[in-house]
Formats: C-alpha cells, sequence, structure tokens
C-alpha cells in the first residue's frame, strides 16, 4: 500500500506517494532540499535549474557508491573464495592426519 505525504522543497509543497514509510520519505525530501539550497544559495540559479544540478550531482554519487559497493562484493567474493579454498585445504589436511594415523598405528602393531 503507498504512503502519501507532504513535504516541502525550497518551498514548495509536493505530495509523494511511495510504498516506502513517511519518515524515509522525509528523509529523502530533506536531502533534496538540502541539495537545491546548497546550490542555490552558492549563485543565482533558478529552482528548476537547482533541480537539475541537485540531481546530476546525486546521480553522481549514486553511480560512485554503486561503483563502491560492486568493488566491495568483488572483494567479499575473494574472501569466501579464499576461506573455501581454505576450508578445502583444512579437510584435505585432516585427511592425510587420519592416513598418517593409520599408517603409524599399523606400523606400531607390526612392530
Amino acid at each position: 500500500m503507498a504512503n502519501r505525504i507532504t513535504v516541502s522543497i525550497c518551498g514548495e509543497e509536493y505530495t509523494l506517494l511511495a510504498e516506502e514509510n513517511p519518515s524515509y520519505m522525509q528523509k529523502v525530501a530533506a536531502l533534496v532540499d538540502a541539495k537545491m539550497s546548497e546550490i542555490m544559495s552558492a549563485g543565482r540559479v533558478s529552482r528548476m535549474d537547482a533541480a537539475v544540478l541537485a540531481a546530476a550531482n546525486m546521480a553522481d554519487e549514486m553511480l560512485k557508491q554503486q561503483g563502491s559497493t560492486e568493488n566491495l562484493r568483488r572483494q567479499l567474493k575473494g574472501y569466501l573464495d579464499d576461506a573455501n579454498k581454505a576450508k578445502s585445504e583444512l579437510s584435505e589436511c585432516k585427511r592425510e592426519i587420519f592416513k598418517l594415523q593409520q599408517q603409524l598405528e599399523k606400523k606400531r602393531k607390526d612392530d
């Protein structure tokens, strides 16, 4: 069920419909408002231009975060592969130890 919430961005009221909870949508609106206000305070920029620049800045941040996330996923996969390799090596070592113990016991019995 979609939640309806009215937010203020750069002095304008907007009604948003979203599946997310209202507090989350307030955070989204506050972020957009802050970005637009920051851009507008830096120079004489129209609200429309500020919205476009804020969207571009936020898209840039999102793409950088996605790249960072993908890098972390690759690192995690590498760590998991290393852990699985170590686990296999440990199992092989345990089998080898068991085999050597069996041989030692057999040798002791034969002596």
